[in-house]
């Protein structure tokens, strides 16, 4: 190839990076190079993706553990009662029915936190969930999120009643079932956190890593475009003055 074509094609090689602000605009510029970028942007593409799932389940996470606090407060409500009802010496049956109806409200309130606390219409704490599979990893793994199920009959405290006879520990051990889920709420939304934390931290890397090798090193595109553009600027005189040469030989033939 002429230093002339080589001049013309790296001048229009130039042009192209410079508009598009890239070193590879083609498999035709770097084929290796192509293949592994494309591999880091679909790696890349899949650590951002991975975070915005791993921060969705975090809200999950919250409403969850919302709900749970509301159900707390009326098993601790529900307890006091249960610790009054139990001074017979003050309380006799009457006021105990008067307890109960309060304890009778306080279920169907914890009812309602379990059957209404939802995500995106899917109940997180009536036991339809279950295991729920957080993808944030680019290859579409992750941890899997365990919603408890908290209705009366999942807390062991459907019948409870304190105008019979009554233990209170079904209630301690409804808190103890409670308390126990929310830890695990709390460590999941840790957990969730930190996984947010390294997909950032890989993808921004990950995204450096393709920026050298598929985004354009300006100086030297520019140093390259002058090189080329004087040796189009030869090419052209040269080519000048041959035709220049080629009309003398032609009208001396003339003559």
């Amino acid at each position: 190839m002429s230093i002339s074509s080589i001049s013309s094609q790296g001048l229009h090689q130039n042009y192209r990076q410079l508009a598009s602000g890239k070193r590879i605009n083609s498999a035709a510029d770097d084929a290796a190079g192509l293949a592994i970028a494309q591999k880091l942007l679909t790696q890349s593409n899949g650590y951002d993706v991975g975070r915005r799932n791993a921060a969705t389940s975090q809200d999950m996470v919250n409403v969850a553990d919302g709900g749970l606090s509301t159900i707390t407060d009326s098993l601790q409500r529900i307890r006091e009662l249960g610790v009054q009802a139990s001074n017979t010496a003050v309380y006799g049956d009457s006021e105990r029915k008067m307890m109960q109806q309060e304890i009778d409200q306080l279920k169907e309130n914890i009812s309602d936190a379990a059957r209404n606390t939802t995500f995106n219409t899917m109940g997180l704490l009536d036991g339809t969930m279950g295991s729920s599979h957080v993808a944030s990893s680019p290859d579409g793994s992750g941890m899997d999120i365990n919603m408890p199920n908290a209705t009366l009959d999942a807390l062991g405290i459907a019948d409870f009643d304190v105008t019979g006879d009554f233990d209170l520990s079904a209630i301690d051990d409804a808190l103890n079932m409670v308390s126990s889920a929310r830890g695990d709420m709390g460590a999941t939304y840790n957990r969730l956190d930190y996984t947010m934390n390294f997909n950032s931290y890989a993808s921004l890397n990950t995204t450096a890593a393709r920026s050298r090798i598929e985004d354009l090193d300006f100086p030297q595109a520019i140093s390259d475009m002058k090189k080329n553009s004087l040796l189009e600027e030869y090419r052209i005189m040269m080519q000048k003055k041959q035709e220049e040469q080629n009309n003398m030989v032609v009208n001396l033939l003339k003559f």
